[in-house]
């Protein structure tokens, strides 16, 4: 019935999307299975893409090639560039997407995509030959073979939901939780555990009064994710923001004896940095007001996605406090929020492949590996499609560096420091964040995504062009130069200092108060030097301009790093060997088997005189 495949992929939400359409793209023969074929890349938790360090990402695989910046584009209803008033490293891309229509666009990527054959059922467990991942086993118990497996399960492995002192079994709301991989695998050896994430109540928008809420219009001037050529928005609808209050918190503390997360029925441990709402008003009992976030979730809908008041309350407890917020006083309510526990695999068991140690040929990607948030798992699936494949065509492994993506920070952080709890991005994990913006995600990564046979000439091309450029506006910039008659009445007027002799418009450039469209509007001369080049290009120039002195001193640090990871550790590497290792050290470094030293210098438990004692080992 089944040809063997080249990749299977088990799941169908972000990771899988992107896995199942790498693996494709680049040439494998791919299966991709999922309970359910109307629920492909559905948002489970809040319609939006991207965010702080989140947008980074985004644009990161869409650089590579991938595609969850080209379905944002085409189904956002709202832009808006976070961070503006900060550096252009903190700067992030966010957009409200329309739920619906995300999901749609997915499947019609995939479904347009002659490598791809989908399968509605549930995977029970993996088929192993000889150590190595050979297909799976299916709830129908058709064995489907295949020369390499990813994992892309979310929250289904034993997902149980909770709402006050009910809980069942699922994966997602109306939806039945997956069984037998969590215990095969133990079975073989794995190391797995329990977390938890929520999700709040959606309500009917036509119920909300917006009078009483702050409005949250997209951006005037809205830009995308894609570096290709989808279109910006030209309508947008917008968000909307309220406040709880000692009301609302009173109304949910009556429901707190029934709350699964205060008695102890969740074992789980939950998102730091997403709590729900009965979390945040026990933690923060000094805080009078949390804020919540109104959000629609699409063009031709009433439903709203409450963000901020995600909570696992009986629901009645929920409904009443519900009503107390302002704008919400007749809120009808469509489902409650809900909490659910899953299985998740701790990630150190993984190589950087995303392939796990254990077992040749099987990848974990996503929720499993205890990350959470769309944009987290998105680009773990696309990491492990693109190693898949080249897995099974005998082709090297395709590594991120720190020092080159977001990505390369997540998968690092992963299989070296684990987590115990949902991980989730912050540009504040990246130590190169000045080099790792999201106006560059292009120039670092598009060469790699075309060289490995994902992206396609037409992206490089673009790529190509862009660097020339920039290149060239800089270049004129620095020989460019204008007197104190030609722009000292501008500058007075933009609030900076008049010069007193000629000066090259990098110079002043360099000043924080102005920009470059400030000086192209001020003077003719500047005007006409750009008016042959594209926006991007420019302020891609103009970031070069203003912060060349922390770019390269990021770009020394890199260098030193980089010779840690010229270092190669050989895969069998015997530890034990090496006397002078500390316990720990030693114990780390055979639980995580590094691929070179400056992997193993950022494992937790790796002191820094285990690596001189490992450095001095290799040398001799």
């Amino acid at each position: 019935m089944f040809p063997e495949y080249d990749v299977i992929v088990v799941g169908a939400g972000h990771a899988g999307c992107e896995a199942a359409a790498a693996a494709a793209t680049m040439g494998s023969s791919v299966l991709l299975i999922t309970m359910n074929m109307h629920t492909i890349a559905q948002m489970s938790c809040n319609p939006a893409m991207g965010g702080v360090a989140k947008g980074q990402i985004v644009r990161e695989i869409d650089a590579l090639g991938g595609q969850s910046g080209i379905v944002s584009d085409k189904t956002m209803i709202q832009f808006r560039m976070l961070n503006l008033s900060k550096g252009p490293a903190m700067w992030s891309p966010r957009c409200q997407s329309d739920r619906m229509l995300f999901a749609q666009e997915w499947r019609n990527i995939l479904e347009n995509n002659p490598n791809v054959d989908f399968w509605q059922d549930t995977a029970k467990g993996i088929l192993i030959e000889d150590g190595k991942a050979c297909g799976v086993k299916t709830s129908l118990g058709i064995e489907i073979k295949s020369r390499s497996v990813v994992l892309t399960n979310g929250t289904f492995l034993n997902g149980l939901i909770h709402i006050g002192e009910k809980n069942f079994g699922g994966g997602r709301t109306g939806e039945k939780a997956a069984t037998g991989i969590t215990e095969q695998l133990v079975s073989l050896g794995f190391e797995s555990g329990r977390m938890k994430t929520g999700t709040p109540p959606r309500v009917d928008g036509r119920s909300l009064d917006y009078s009483k809420m702050e409005e949250q219009p997209g951006d005037e001037n809205p830009s995308k994710f894609s570096y290709t050529d989808t279109k910006s928005l030209v309508k947008q609808r917008s968000c909307w923001i309220t406040y709880t209050n000692s009301e609302v918190h009173e109304i949910l503390r009556t429901g707190f004896e029934k709350s699964p997360m205060f008695s102890g029925r969740i074992k789980g441990i939950g998102p730091r940095y997403c709590p729900s709402v009965e979390d945040k008003i026990n933690r923060f009992a000094d805080k009078d007001r949390h804020q919540i976030f109104v959000e629609p979730e699409g063009w031709d809908t009433v439903e709203v996605y409450v963000n901020g008041f995600s909570t696992s309350l009986p629901e009645d407890v929920q409904y009443a406090a519900l009503r107390k917020i302002p704008g919400f006083e007749n809120a009808k309510m469509f489902r409650p929020g809900y909490a659910i526990e899953y299985d998740y695999f701790p990630p150190t068991q993984l190589k950087s492949t995303l392939e796990t140690h254990r077992i040749k040929n099987l990848f974990f990607a996503g929720q499993i590996n205890g990350t959470t948030g769309y944009e987290e798992a998105a680009c773990q699936g696309l990491m492990a499609g693109i190693n898949a494949h080249r897995n099974v065509n005998n082709l090297s492994p395709f590594v991120l560096k720190r020092s080159e993506a977001y990505i390369g920070v997540l998968i690092d952080d992963l299989i070296n420091k684990g987590t115990e709890e949902p991980y989730r991005m912050f540009t504040s994990r990246a130590e190169y964040r000045t080099l790792l913006r999201q106006d560059n995600a292009d120039i670092r990564l598009t060469a790699k995504g075309f060289e490995i046979g994902l992206a396609d000439e037409q992206r490089l091309l673009n790529v190509q062009k862009k660097q020339k450029d920039v290149g060239e506006i800089i270049a004129s910039f620095s020989i460019t130069k204008l007197t104190p008659e030609e722009i000292n009445a501008d500058l007075e007027l933009l609030g900076t200092a008049p010069i007193r002799e000629k000066c090259t418009l990098t110079q002043l450039l360099r000043r924080p108060q102005i920009s470059i469209d400030q000086l192209a509007e001020a003077n003719p001369k500047v005007a006409e030097l750009l008016e042959n080049y594209g926006s991007d290009a420019i302020h891609q120039a103009e970031i070069h301009v203003k912060y060349d002195s922390y770019i390269e001193k990021e770009m020394q640090l890199v260098e030193k790093m980089n010779r840690l990871e010229d270092l190669m550790i050989i895969e069998n590497f015997n530890y034990d060997v090496v006397s002078s290792l500390s316990f720990e050290g030693r114990e780390k470094l055979k639980r995580t088997r590094p691929a070179t030293i400056g992997q193993a210098s950022r494992i937790s438990g790796v002191s820094q005189s285990d690596i001189s004692v490992l450095m001095l080992f290799i040398g001799r």
